[in-house]
């Protein structure tokens, strides 16, 4: 169990340095996981090979029942012969066998107990990383939100602190004001001008219209008055 013990501590420790750094989330996950499944894969062979170590004592352990069964039927077969001897022979080998059989026994008893547990520990981890690799998405999009979140408010706060900014703004538009008023007042005091110009040519025009009048009356009044010639 102590590959596990290790394998905890690596995760402790790396989430823990990715925490205390708070520098790039997604490639720290995705450095952790890395970590994760290489310490997975070295875990899966420590498993294999108790595996491997309880596969062979379980073969040594059905071999020496084997050997029980086959020198007890040795015995039997020299018992039928008339030879006590040769059956004594025999039943010792068996007796061997058996003491063989209960120790290796008790060892792939052990050895079993002991690789069930690693393999179940194997499969928790195992469905840890994958769900760890289901929640770095969400993680990552998390931390990218949190980040353009703070990029705003930093943002925010920079541009509500400054504020010549605004006084720059709200200057710039008073003078586009005054230029309007300005460009306006021009624009009336030119019409205004047209107009009485366009007035004052009409009025000399009707006053001199008026006196060519008056003088061509007084002209006709003092011819008649004049006497008249013979031709």
């Amino acid at each position: 169990m102590g590959i596990f013990s290790r394998l905890k501590t690596l995760i402790s420790s790396n989430v823990n340095d990715m925490i205390s750094k708070a520098e790039n989330p997604e490639k720290m996950l995705n450095q952790l996981l890395i970590d994760m499944n290489e310490q997975l894969i070295e875990s899966k062979k420590a498993v294999a090979l108790a595996i491997a170590d309880e596969k062979k004592l379980e073969r040594e352990t059905r071999n020496q029942e084997s050997q029980t069964h086959e020198w007890e039927r040795k015995a039997m077969l020299a018992v039928k012969a008339g030879k006590d001897d040769l059956a004594k022979e025999a039943l010792l080998r068996k007796q061997e066998h058996e003491n063989h059989h209960a120790e290796y026994k008790k060892q792939w008893d052990a050895q079993k107990a002991s690789t069930d547990q690693l393999k179940e520990a194997l499969r928790e981890l195992q469905n840890k990383i994958e769900e760890a690799q289901r929640k770095k998405n969400l993680l990552v999009a998390r931390a990218k939100r949190a980040e353009a979140q703070k990029k705003i408010q930093t943002t925010m706060s920079s541009v509500s602190g400054n504020r010549s900014a605004f006084d720059t703004f709200d200057r710039m538009a008073q003078k586009v004001d005054q230029l309007e008023a300005e460009a306006e007042a021009a624009k009336e005091l030119e019409d205004f001008s047209s107009s009485n110009n366009l007035e004052k040519r009409f009025a000399e025009l009707e006053k001199s219209d008026s006196s060519a009048d008056l003088l061509l009356a007084d002209l006709k009044e003092k011819m008649k008055a004049l006497p008249e010639k013979s031709e």
